[in-house]
């Protein structure tokens, strides 16, 4: 397995592993990105970065999706918007592997905070990030607006 950085042609598997993870997720009909919308946002206007698994087959297998975040208490954050790994590639560390190199690209950017979202129903995430000294908030509540 090689994690490396995503680069052009990968968004068709990244999207894909979306896809996936909102099965997982019992979302699948939440996911209106598109694979073009993924290319622009990850290669053209940089929005976003993402770290990708590949398979010694040369199939991506997981991926980490992140962004610079701000905080006003803080000050530049990074956040964790989608971490997935598929389930036959998984128990051999690579989820943990790959974690921690969003982990070390947080450090080396210098940002004061790394966060993330994981749902309450899912235990085998939640003992995941847990594992990895994770400080799991159940203090505050999401707010969202969709357009």
């Amino acid at each position: 397995m090689n994690i490396r950085d995503a680069r052009p042609g990968d968004e068709e598997a990244i999207h894909s592993l979306i896809c996936e993870l909102a099965l997982y997720e019992k979302a699948p009909d939440e996911v209106i990105n598109t694979v073009d919308q993924l290319r622009i946002d990850l290669f053209e206007d940089s929005v976003c970065e993402a770290l990708v698994v590949e398979h010694e087959t040369l199939q991506v297998v997981g991926f980490a999706l992140f962004y610079q975040s701000y905080s006003t208490w803080k000050g530049r954050c990074l956040y964790l918007e989608d971490f997935y790994v598929k389930p036959e590639f998984r128990r051999g560390g690579i989820g943990s592997e790959l974690f921690s190199k969003v982990v070390a690209i947080a450090k080396e950017r210098g940002v004061k905070r790394m966060d993330w979202q994981v749902l309450d129903w899912n235990e085998p995430a939640i003992g995941f990030y847990q594992k990895h000294g994770a400080i799991l908030d159940g203090e505050w509540v999401n707010g969202r607006l969709f357009f």
